[in-house]
């Protein structure tokens, strides 16, 4: 599971594009690549990312693990 916080409002989509175009951004893929297939209106979501599996698990590895301080 990956956290994301938006700042955009909850209103006529606003906020489920800024999760899209988050999630886009830190994964390296279009936003055409990710989709929202479940949670439209609600604060949990399921979203499906299109692309080279083994990659986009790659990154979603790195995302999740905790950063450490420099």
């Amino acid at each position: 599971m990956l956290r994301l916080r938006v700042s955009a409002v909850p209103d006529k989509g606003k906020a489920n594009a800024a999760v899209v175009a988050l999630l886009a951004k830190a994964l390296d893929v279009s936003r055409s690549s990710v989709s929202v297939v479940s949670g439209e209106t609600a604060r949990q979501k399921t979203l499906v990312v299109v692309g080279d599996g083994a990659a986009l698990a790659d990154r979603i590895d790195a995302l999740s693990r905790p950063s450490t301080p420099s």
